[in-house]
């Protein structure tokens, strides 16, 4: 992160030095370190400001299915009921508001073998790239709080959408959380159809692959829930497991 800000501060600082001499080179120098700075903000696959693990070590035919954005009271029980189905196990990133509203799905969740891991408390989309370290801090300790009141300790984490914060990676590691992305998405709000996002997260499917798939009313009505079943057994077909890797697998 420093490094990002060294680089912007020097960038500015030539700027005003060359402004009156070579005005073109100025307003180069001026907003070229700022769109590097949002590059490693708001893209997912940026590592400067904060590495999210996209990949896990394995040599079998093993994924790493992760579902963003629950609990949700109609979603999820589908979806647990398709991963027993599959003999399937999954990390479930979930609101920490929407977990304090529905423990005991959070509780079905953890009962059936999978991982309910942290993604933050109000799920700030549109503020979160922006928000001061007092606010950063909330985010984490408030969906931490709630997931404690049923007897979970998050060990990882996802930022909404993947977007980073310049004071993210200190907090997350004063928690000891760590910050995991994804190889594939579905980009389920902006399809129609389940089949498209079984198509785009099963697209270069690998061992190790982290696919990211969400649940909720977020998602178009004709995607919830027949997305993942579709994924599921496109994956069995290929004879892929899901799995939730261990910590030595990530990193």
């Amino acid at each position: 992160m420093w490094l990002l800000i060294i680089v912007n501060l020097a960038g500015k600082l030539a700027a005003v030095l060359l402004f009156r001499t070579d005005l073109a080179t100025a307003l180069a120098l001026w907003f070229g370190p700022d769109l590097l700075v949002a590059y490693h903000v708001f893209v997912p696959r940026a590592q400067g400001l904060l590495r999210l693990h996209r990949r896990f070590a394995t040599p079998r035919r093993e994924v790493w299915l992760t579902i963003d954005d629950g609990p949700d009271p109609v979603d999820t029980p589908q979806i647990l009921a398709l991963l027993a189905a599959h003999e399937a196990h999954a990390t479930f990133f979930v609101i920490g508001r929407k977990a304090a509203c529905h423990p005991g799905l959070i509780r079905d969740m953890t009962a059936a073998g999978h991982e309910v891991a942290h993604h933050t408390h109000t799920h700030p989309l549109g503020a979160f790239w922006c928000a001061s370290p007092t606010s950063v801090r909330w985010e984490l300790d408030a969906g931490r709080h709630a997931l404690r009141a049923v007897g979970v300790k998050p060990a990882r984490f996802r930022p909404p959408a993947g977007i980073r914060n310049p004071w993210l990676a200190s907090a997350l590691r004063a928690r000891h959380l760590t910050a995991v992305g994804w190889s594939a998405r579905g980009l389920e709000r902006w399809q129609r159809e389940p089949g498209a996002v079984a198509d785009r997260v099963l697209r270069r499917l690998a061992p190790g692959a982290i696919l990211l798939l969400h649940e909720g009313p977020g998602v178009p009505a004709l995607v919830r829930v027949h997305a993942v079943r579709l994924v599921l057994e496109r994956l069995r077909d290929q004879g892929y497991r899901c799995v939730v890797p261990a910590a030595g697998q990530v990193g």
